[in-house]
């Protein structure tokens, strides 16, 4: 079109001049080559001036299509990176949820272990120590009655033929009441010792009985049943302490173990809690970078296939307006 538009340009110079020349100007051949030569240079500079700005905004398109080209490299990374995160932290806090149910779980069972013992323990105690009264109480009045018979052994009338005549302890300790040698209650509490240790033995008979008889006139058989009873009594508190001690002992070791068990249990939950805690802040804060990125990403990649089109076209558009040019400089040089 350009060229086309140049010949008519010629002919409207061409018919301006000649009939000038008619009247004795100037060369009309000269006018017109004067002519070409200017359209010549003025297009030569449009085509320079046009070359100066299209190697300017090439060098945009190339600077900015390579800096676009690196966000969108660094966009990638930090989305991958992201996603691995919220895997990462996904994974994490299940495992420490896992590990917080666990503890949990442990704790709730040695402070239920911890209370039963201490329940049992409490028992343990409170049986030993009615056992202990008991026992002391036994070996108190054995004592006291081994002595006053062992006195009265050594007197004599009424109440030591009493006692040499008894047929059985319950009659011997009878007349040691009647003689206010023993107390009642003392005399009940020792028959009852003796009653309850000769049904313990197989083939013993109960007080009263004929056998009994064996204590009469010998003073010295009460006593020494008695003592038997005392060193039995002695014999069972020394056991029921030795007893308690071990079970106050495995109690201690065991509630000293529930209690450190419990106590770096409870600082394991506080760990992972606070873990979990932590984990769960990272993954929110990396899905909100992960969106946030990935809109950026996608506006970048947008951008990029954008600028390739208009830097594209603006070539495209350069390239055919340097032909066009081309083609009007070899109409004029071919005008010449």
């Amino acid at each position: 079109m350009k060229v086309m538009a140049l010949g008519t340009t010629l002919l409207l110079l061409t018919s301006a001049v000649f009939p000038a020349a008619s009247a004795g100007e100037a060369s009309p051949i000269g006018k017109v080559l004067q002519l070409l030569s200017d359209l010549q240079t003025k297009i030569i500079g449009e085509g320079e001036e046009a070359m100066k700005t299209y190697a300017a905004f090439s060098e945009w398109c190339e600077e900015r299509s390579k800096n676009l080209g690196y966000e969108i490299k660094t966009g990638k990374s930090e989305v991958a990176a992201l996603k691995s995160t919220i895997e990462e932290e996904s994974a994490l806090a299940g495992s420490l949820e896992s590990k917080i149910e666990k503890l949990a779980g442990s704790i709730a069972t040695d402070e239920a272990d911890l209370k039963a013992a201490t329940v049992i323990r409490a028992k343990e105690a409170a049986d030993f120590a009615a056992l202990e009264k008991e026992l002391t109480d036994v070996i108190d009045t054995l004592e006291r009655a081994i002595g006053i018979l062992e006195k009265e052994m050594q007197k004599s009338g009424a109440s030591m033929m009493q006692l040499n005549n008894a047929g059985s302890i319950a009659e011997a300790l009878s007349a040691l009441v009647k003689a206010s040698a023993l107390s009642s209650a003392d005399a009940k509490q020792l028959t009852a010792l003796v009653q309850s240790s000769q049904e313990s033995e197989e083939g013993d008979l109960s007080l009263g009985a004929p056998a009994g008889a064996v204590y009469k006139g010998q003073s010295r058989g009460i006593i020494g049943t008695l003592e038997d009873l005392l060193e039995k009594a002695e014999s069972q508190l020394a056991d029921a302490r030795k007893t308690e001690t071990a079970d106050l002992h495995n109690f201690e070791v065991l509630k000293l173990s529930l209690e450190e068990q419990i106590k770096y249990a409870k600082k394991e939950l506080a760990e992972a809690k606070q873990g979990s805690a932590a984990s769960g802040e990272k993954k929110a804060t990396a899905e909100g970078d992960l969106k946030v990125t990935s809109s950026e990403l996608a506006n970048d990649v947008t951008t990029l296939a954008d600028l390739h089109h208009t830097c594209l076209t603006k070539a495209q558009d350069f390239e055919a307006e340097t032909k066009s040019r081309s083609e009007e400089l070899k109409a004029l040089a071919a005008a010449k």
